[in-house]
């Protein structure tokens, strides 16, 4: 067996100092290297305190039930386009849609909403909401024409940052300067989102025709050779090419609150798909009764107008 050692051994020994048992934090590693964490909180601490405004915008895109096919591929290219939007589940179309939906918005940590709700398999309804205090806005989509029904020869990268522009109409009053401003904050991409490529290459063109918000979507095309490369401002050599979809957004309401609330802005042009195919009906009932009266007063004619008998009628009888 060992000895044991002395007290006296025990004391006699210099006291060493303990070694640090916590490893030493790593740097926060980027894109450009490795950081140091002090650097990176001064960094922090001046974004806070930077006046620049960060884009932190999400869209919820959904749809409700029993909503046709070509609606449907309509929000797909949509969802295409736009790569800060999230897609959920069909919602059911009823009136508390709206408590629905802002809780959908606040499950999936968005601030907007894009709502397609289709009625009798023919209508498409847009409901544009800002969630969860508002306003919102509910449309009647017309003229859609889908990515794949218009087959154009356009082609733009998935994920590339568009250039909104807006027609001149857009200023001349409030609730178009209202739907401008949600148009940009719900269709315009983060710059610094994850899913978004940091270059420019296609346009969407929102302009205002017979009261009418229509929507289109140009590719920026660039002819040059390695040799003969475009010089930065040489905007004649500049093209575009329509990509699609196309829709039209007639604006019915607009509503301080999200998918409610006091009516901010009623269109009083607005004549809804119910009374057009009502009307339409009429005038093909009253075809049938032009018909009917001709006949009648056909017969009257003859009934006041005999003819006289005619001395040859029994002329070839034998």
């Amino acid at each position: 067996m060992g000895k044991k050692r002395k007290h006296s051994e025990r004391g006699e020994g210099v006291a060493q100092p303990k070694k640090e048992e916590v490893a030493p934090e790593r740097p926060a590693r980027t894109l450009l290297g490795w950081k140091d964490k002090n650097q990176v909180n001064n960094e922090v601490e001046d974004n806070v305190d930077s006046p620049f405004f960060r884009n932190k915008e999400k869209v919820l895109v959904t749809c409700s039930r029993r909503i046709n096919y070509r609606y449907r591929h309509l929000m797909l290219n949509l969802v295409s386009l736009l790569p800060h939007c999230k897609k959920d589940n069909k919602v059911e179309s009823k009136e508390t849609k709206g408590a629905t939906l802002n809780e959908l918005v606040e499950l999936k940590n968005c601030s907007s909403c894009l709502f397609f709700e289709c009625r009798k398999s023919k209508d498409l309804y847009l409901w544009m909401a800002k969630c969860p205090n508002g306003p919102s806005v509910k449309f009647l989509v017309s003229a859609v024409h889908t990515m794949e029904e218009l087959k154009l020869t356009g082609n733009h990268l998935s994920g590339s940052r568009p250039i909104l522009t807006f027609s001149e109409n857009f200023e001349k009053d409030a609730h178009w300067k209202l739907l401008k401003e949600m148009l940009l904050q719900i269709f315009e991409t983060p710059k610094d989102h994850r899913k978004a490529k940091p270059f420019h290459d296609h346009v969407f063109v929102f302009s205002i025709v017979d009261d009418h918000i229509w929507f289109r979507n140009y590719q920026i095309s660039v002819h040059h050779n390695e040799t003969d490369k475009l010089p930065r401002g040489g905007l004649d050599k500049m093209t575009l090419i329509e990509v699609g979809p196309r829709f039209c957004l007639n604006p019915i309401k607009i509503f301080g609150g999200s998918f409610g609330g006091p009516t901010l802005y009623e269109n009083p042009f607005y004549v809804s798909p119910n009374q057009i195919r009502a009307l339409e009906k009429k005038k093909k009932v009253g075809k049938f009764a032009k018909k009917v009266k001709a006949k009648t007063r056909r017969k009257m004619h003859e009934m006041s107008n005999p003819l006289e008998p005619d001395e040859f009628a029994d002329m070839w009888k034998d």
